[in-house]
């Protein structure tokens, strides 16, 4: 049993959302005033699910306020389906989002793909010179200073990092991950894999080589 928060204006949708998830045997705290989740203890949720389009206060800025203060998976709830608003999302923080209206297999399936993910057991550390990779706490670290990686981001680079030099397509990223089949999430790897390179090329590391029309590879 996972502790999700969902927020979302819209009533109706909240009491879709715990139907569905308790079927699964989840806790789901439903928020339809966004400001609510800023006082809640985060340190005790699993999974955070957010709609975009609220009239008080728009789901990517609340986003921003919580992913410092959260360090688990945020799935994005949307009705927005242009490149820029996901590639808008994937930058604040969160690591998926479904299109609304979704269907309750496809909503179920990503919450268990992530929260799967989460509860892995993982018991040592991978080093590459001063970049480390410790499983145990989920973190990547370069001599010593931690590197700001959403949860999606860090998987990435833990699945290369256990295959160095191996070259993965992004089908074969996205199916280790998530485990589900959607055309649409190869475009969603690339970004992520672009906001790590991005967030550990800044702490003076380059591990990820692109491996142009096939994948990318781990290259420390």
């Amino acid at each position: 049993m996972a502790r999700i928060v969902a927020i979302d204006d819209e009533q109706a949708i909240l009491d879709v959302l715990g139907r569905i998830l308790k079927r699964d045997g989840h806790d789901v705290l439903g928020l339809t005033d966004p400001a609510r989740a800023l006082e809640l203890d985060l340190a005790r949720v699993d999974l955070i699910l957010c709609d975009v389009m609220m009239p008080d206060t728009d789901g990517f800025e609340l986003v921003r306020e919580l992913r410092p203060r959260f360090d688990g998976p945020i799935v994005f709830l949307t009705a927005k389906v242009a490149e820029e608003d996901a590639v808008t999302g994937y930058g604040l923080g969160a690591d998926d989002y479904v299109r609304k209206p979704f269907g309750a297999s496809e909503l179920r399936a990503k919450v268990a793909a992530h929260l799967r993910r989460e509860h892995r057991e993982r018991t040592h550390a991978l080093a590459f010179g001063p970049l480390r990779l410790d499983l145990g706490a989920r973190q990547i670290t370069m001599d010593g200073e931690p590197v700001a990686l959403t949860p999606t981001e860090y998987e990435i680079c833990e699945l290369l990092a256990r295959r160095p030099g191996q070259v993965l397509s992004r089908t074969q990223i996205r199916e280790a991950l998530f485990g589900w089949e959607r055309e649409a999430d190869d475009a969603a790897i690339s970004m992520h894999v672009s906001r790590a390179r991005k967030k550990l090329a800044a702490a003076g590391a380059d591990p990820i080589a692109t491996v142009w029309g096939m994948g990318y590879k781990w290259q420390l």
